[in-house]
């Protein structure tokens, strides 16, 4: 497993933008997605998109063509863009990194979007 920090999130009005960061404490060998999953309140967390080792990329209907997720290898660092941020967006949103047989959690960064 890996310590995962989350960064980057704060208020921000609709159809503004925000970039997360997850940054890796360690150099990551052999994973097979690092990716990002958000919580709203009294809601069950969601997946929300991930990026393969080998680069491919996916993403939750909701988000598709608003958020971007790429991939800083020698930061150990992944973001996540969100433009045109909607009030629903408002969540914590984890870091998360997937091994054949361990997950790893960040402790969640907030995100809030007014109308």
């Amino acid at each position: 497993q890996v310590q995962l920090v989350e960064s980057g999130g704060g208020l921000v009005q609709a159809g503004g933008s925000l970039r997360l960061s997850c940054t890796a404490a360690r150099r990551i060998f052999s994973f097979v997605s690092m990716g990002w999953y958000r919580q709203a309140p009294e809601k069950q967390r969601e997946w929300v998109e991930r990026i393969f080792s080998g680069g491919t990329t996916s993403y939750a209907e909701a988000v598709k063509g608003r958020f971007t997720i790429s991939r800083d290898n020698a930061k150990n660092t992944v973001y996540l863009q969100m433009n045109s941020l909607k009030p629903e967006d408002t969540a914590v949103y984890y870091c998360n990194c997937e091994f054949t047989s361990a997950t790893s959690w960040g402790r969640g960064t907030q995100v809030t979007v007014s109308s």
